[in-house]
């Protein structure tokens, strides 16, 4: 027994360490070399006791970063470097979560550009020309020049198969890595090694040993005259030295050229720079393990004279591990979602591409729902209709909605006009908008879609009493209890504190309707609010059951009918309330 509570605690020790060693997964030779040197760098700087904790580093060999994606997932590697389109796949596809991005001298993004060697190439005629691409899904070399030309209708997509058939007809032959699964054409001129062992295949893969991978590749397919136009990253253009510089120009968008220095002004859009993944019970020793190599061997990092992060020059390749350009890395809180990692934009592009594939995921019209009541409504709704599944999400507010369609965790919501406005500036967009009244004339004639601007439908703002209270007006609500439709509605929240409520106590007209409202009434029931402004709500009961004043209707005094409801619960008593 004493024997067993000895080797205990050593067993514990053993797990913890080996838990903790990080694996890096590398796509080439030459990256795995960097890599184990890497390794002996942390060894030969860090104290035994933190090596141990946490920065072991070992390193996996794979076939390509898609090889890499499938180690990560299946806990036979921890962490690699991707492009942003392949970042989007990780997570998306196999539940991998980003932990760090790479920050450039200019920013954490990346233009992309459409490299030539003959003059008279131009953006608006490519069909026919021989291409060369980063990758496959990639940010520069695949989404933004294809969302370019597919904008302009320079290249045309039936949508009745993938993109990347109608990509293969549009080029006279292509080198885009990774692309050999999409379509066999898009590989004609890769040079790689080819197998048909995986693991000793190289062509059209997304590794260094495949020549024409990434953009510095891109630019090699393009230097040997393998291909008429290049689509890279314009980070890869500072590789171009001296003389060579003026053997290359650039493809502008208005069909015209450009010297290669004018990228900012000369390229066919933004997107996201490359970032590390890892799986989700992982990313905290991720984290700890970047921020120390970062702080040893980074740009300013105090054992740089060892071992540069951000350089590969001695190992005869670029871009291992890390692009070369970085200047440093940021490392990424918890909860940051991939939209907010990528930003809202380049997640739509990527979806609009088909870039998640064809699945039943992407028929699902996934609606949010508020409260009990409403997710009940959407279920019924769900079961009745044929078309596109729908699917009723759950959430405890509209702004909750915003950010649960922001993550990309719902499609849609119904939306009061105030939080429309602010679901606008947080980059969505209306689709449909609510009509009234029938004899309305700004509804659109029949077969008609146009409707004007300035005709569309609205609402007015009310303020209801009960018809005993004669002594109630506007002006002379001081000391009085109110109910509100909720926090940000138009007629409850948003326009009474314009009007003076009591000649007392709002005369100032401050800017915050809740410190004019908390200033006139006794108290009241505001949903969403706090204070003085919830004493007035009942809350929830049975299958709706929640606390007093939130913001949906489970709250009994929720939205404009919850306002007129306080009436019943308050028989015989006078009530003030704002509604539509």
């Amino acid at each position: 027994m004493q024997g067993l509570k000895a080797v205990l605690p050593l067993l514990i020790f053993v797990f913890c360490v080996r838990a903790k060693k990080m694996r890096w997964c590398t796509v080439s030779d030459p990256e795995h070399k960097k890599c184990a040197e890497l390794a002996k760098a942390l060894v030969a700087v860090l104290p035994p006791a933190a090596v141990a904790a946490f920065a072991r580093l070992s390193c996996i060999r794979a076939s390509s970063t898609t090889d890499c994606i499938e180690k990560i997932r299946a806990n036979r590697a921890d962490i690699v470097t991707l492009d942003a389109g392949e970042i989007y796949s990780a997570v998306k596809q196999f539940g991998l979560v980003v932990v760090a991005k790479e920050i450039y001298s200019d920013g954490g993004c990346i233009l992309s550009v459409a490299v030539v060697r003959n003059s008279s190439v131009d953006i608006r005629s490519l069909q026919g020309h021989r291409s060369c691409h980063s990758g496959a899904r990639w940010t520069a070399g695949w989404s933004l020049p294809l969302g370019f030309l597919l904008s302009r209708n320079y290249l045309s997509w039936s949508k009745e198969q993938l993109l990347s058939q109608d990509v293969s007809t549009f080029f006279s032959g292509s080198c885009i890595p990774g692309a050999a699964a999409m379509a066999p054409a898009l590989c004609t001129l890769c040079q790689g090694q080819k197998s048909y062992i995986r693991q000793k295949n190289y062509h059209c893969e997304t590794s260094h040993s495949e020549p024409f991978y990434n953009s510095q590749g891109a630019l090699r397919c393009l230097r040997s005259g393998t291909g008429d136009v290049a689509f890279v990253d314009h980070l890869a253009l500072e590789s171009i030295e001296g003389s060579d510089r003026d053997q290359f120009r650039l493809l502008c968008t208005d069909g015209t050229q450009a010297p290669i220095s004018h990228y900012r002004t000369c390229n066919l859009g933004r997107g996201p720079g490359a970032g590390m993944v890892t799986r989700a019970n992982f990313r905290k020793t991720a984290r700890k393990f970047l921020t120390t190599a970062q702080t040893l061997f980074g740009p300013r990092g105090r054992e740089r004279q060892r071992f540069q992060l951000f350089n590969s020059s001695s190992f005869g390749e670029n871009d291992l591990l890390f692009k070369d350009v970085t200047d440093k890395l940021f490392v990424l809180p918890d909860d940051m979602d991939v939209s907010q990692v990528l930003g809202l934009d380049y997640v739509a592009l990527l979806k609009g591409l088909g870039h998640e594939g064809s699945s039943l995921e992407d028929s699902v019209v996934r609606w949010c729902c508020i409260s009990y009541a409403e997710q009940k409504k959407c279920e019924q709704w769900a079961l009745s209709i044929k078309s596109d599944p729908l699917v009723c999400v759950r959430a405890v507010s509209m702004r909750e909605c915003i950010e649960k369609i922001k993550r990309d965790e719902v499609d849609a919501v119904s939306l009061d006009a105030t939080h429309t406005f602010i679901a606008g500036r947080c980059g969505l967009v209306p689709v449909v908008t609510e009509y009234y009244e029938k004899e309305r004339k700004c509804v659109p004639a029949e077969g008609s879609t146009h409707l004007e601007t300035d005709v569309l439908p609205s609402v007015v703002a009310v303020a209801v009493a009960k018809r005993s209270s004669r002594s109630i007006f506007i002006g002379n609500l001081g000391g009085r209890r109110s109910c509100h439709g909720h926090m940000y509605s138009p007629a409850g929240w948003l326009l009474p504190y314009r009007h003076t409520l009591s000649l007392e106590h709002n005369s100032s007209s401050p800017c915050d309707p809740d410190q004019v409202y908390n200033s006139v009434f006794w108290k009241g029931c505001l949903p969403g609010s706090q204070g003085n402004l919830c004493k007035v709500c009942m809350g929830g009961t049975g299958e709706a059951a929640t606390k007093r004043c939130a913001d949906n209707h489970n709250e009994r005094y929720y939205g404009n009918m919850g306002a007129l409801r306080f009436e019943l619960h308050r028989l015989g008593r006078w009530m003030d309330s704002f509604r539509v």
